[in-house]
């Protein structure tokens, strides 16, 4: 693959990752509710399903879904569905339990959970699905020796290592400022709360996107 337009592909690609949006407010969202280890455990899951994207687009899947437009916006709807119903798990949570409530839902979940979710998170973001079917097809040589699902999956690699460092930094600062704030019951609480709004928030662009 020519390694000009793989670099191209880097600098546009890193300044997208670098724009917050859903990802970047979910990964918040766990930090800030949940901790470091939760943080970046759906940093984990969201680069999975990423991952997972790569593989399905190097075969086919984005040919079949460009062919298919209908199902984006139910893949749309599905993943701020998803998104809501986690925010409204917390705000129940929080409003049973009071101050005990708030430091469950600030403790962090199993680590397969976070994982799960997150990993679903990433699927039905219909962001990653556009990039591969937008973005990704303009850097793909069809007369190149390499294959075109090979250029895919290459790119696809750089995209899920661009987001692997920023949503690594992200995951980072949220849970420090949790740690910094987060230590009583009543503080506990509102980051508790405040984690449940960002998803809510992330739900809505998603929805709107």
């Amino acid at each position: 693959m020519d390694p000009h337009a793989l670099l191209l592909f880097l600098g546009v690609d890193l300044l997208l990752v670098c724009t917050p949006g859903p990802d970047w407010l979910y990964i918040a969202a766990r930090g800030l509710g949940q901790g470091r280890t939760a943080a970046l455990t759906a940093v984990a899951g969201v680069c999975a399903g990423y991952a997972v994207h790569t593989v399905l687009s190097a075969a086919g899947l984005a040919a079949a879904l460009r062919a298919l437009p209908g199902l984006l916006p139910v893949l749309r709807l599905a993943g701020a569905a998803y998104l809501a119903f986690l925010a409204v798990g917390m705000l129940l949570s929080l409003r049973r339990g009071g101050a005990t409530g708030a430091l469950a839902a600030a403790r962090p979940q199993p680590a397969a959970v976070v994982l799960r979710q997150s990993l679903l998170t990433a699927l039905l973001n219909p962001k990653g699905l556009l990039l591969y079917l937008s973005l990704v097809p303009q850097f793909v040589a069809p007369e190149a020796a390499l294959p075109v699902g090979a250029q895919v999956a290459a790119l696809g690699a750089v995209n899920v290592l661009s987001c692997a460092a920023v949503y690594t930094a992200v995951a980072l600062t949220s849970a420090r400022f949790a740690t910094r704030f987060g230590g009583t019951p009543t503080a506990a609480r509102r980051l508790s709360a405040v984690s449940a709004v960002l998803l809510l928030a992330v739900a809505g662009v998603t929805a709107a996107a």
